[in-house]
């Protein structure tokens, strides 16, 4: 497949591209902290199936690339768009994207999401450029599983924690949070990737024994884990254990709390460093988080989408 526009040429991403694109992405955002993530993980990241890895070509040399990953048979996700600094106003990051469009649509997508942090104007200038529109926008909040040594608070220790796929299913159709993200939570597959939470991962969740399911005359709240990997620390370069929930919904700041000690429990048991919960970024939720005293990202993150039916 490829594409020419404004001699821009679009070819699957090779291994021997890798030194061109490591130059220019080691330092895609030079005024935050930390490093951009493919030049350490660009030989894994292009292999695999139900995947394609884009590259714009000028003139012989690498202009540009991003990803599309199918996360199931009609969602698509795309990620990692980097343009080099030497041939942006190329239609560089155009042709790329068509290129992911129809690929997509070819593997039988009808939707193509993208994630763009709240802070990168330019990306989102970019993505509403390329035909993304708005969905939704979420936070990440990180219940300290060190907490979890300590004695339930009491407005914890007045729900019941359960397992139940079915409870939580009813929950979440009829929840704010559900309205607010779209019915999508992280996908248990592609790390950074939000998909449609279905109920077969509430079921395989909780097969896991990682479905924790508020109950207090009703349910009134649930969450589910979805991944764990190590990472670096940014103090001292010794990995730290994190473990990922792939979305947080709850009733009021009680039942919060109550949520946030069963992840802290969950994540202790499971000797954890760190934990990622995402939840919708609206004031109530927000604020909640805050009142029970949880650690709160500084800023949201926006999640964009294609519709590729037009």
């Amino acid at each position: 497949m490829s594409s020419m526009h404004a001699g821009v040429e679009v070819r699957e991403a090779r291994h021997d591209d890798y030194d061109e694109i490591a130059a220019f992405t080691r330092d895609t955002w030079p005024d935050r902290d930390g490093g951009d993530y493919i030049p350490d993980i660009y030989h894994d990241w292009i292999d695999g199936e139900d995947k394609r890895t884009a590259v714009a070509v000028v003139d012989g040399d690498v202009a540009g690339l991003a990803q599309a990953v199918m996360l199931s048979d009609w969602e698509a996700w795309n990620q990692g768009m980097r343009v080099n600094p030497e041939f942006r106003g190329r239609g560089v990051s155009v042709e790329v994207s068509k290129d992911l469009f129809e690929w997509a649509r070819e593997q039988g997508a009808t939707v193509a999401r993208n994630m763009v942090f709240s802070w990168n104007v330019a990306g989102l200038g970019q993505s509403r450029a390329m035909g993304y529109d708005p969905v939704t926008e979420f936070r990440w909040v990180h219940p300290d599983p060190a907490s979890a040594d300590a004695d339930a608070s009491a407005s914890a220790s007045a729900f019941d924690v359960t397992a139940d796929p079915r409870a939580a299913w009813r929950y979440w159709t009829d929840s704010e949070a559900r309205d607010h993200l779209r019915g999508l939570a992280l996908d248990p597959d592609e790390s950074w990737a939000l998909s449609e939470l279905t109920r077969d991962d509430l079921r395989t969740a909780a097969d896991e024994d990682g479905l924790f399911v508020v109950q207090n005359d009703g349910t009134r709240g649930f969450a589910h884990r979805v991944r764990e990997y190590e990472r670096d620390s940014d103090e001292d370069g010794d990995p730290e254990k994190w473990v990922e929930y792939g979305v947080g919904a709850w009733a009021d700041a009680e039942s919060a709390d109550a949520l946030f000690d069963a992840i802290a429990r969950d994540a202790a048991d499971r000797g954890t460093d760190r934990t990622r919960v995402l939840v919708p970024e609206t004031t109530r939720v927000v604020s909640d988080a805050a009142l029970c005293r949880v650690e709160i990202a500084d800023e949201p993150d926006f999640v964009l989408g294609a519709d590729l039916t037009a």
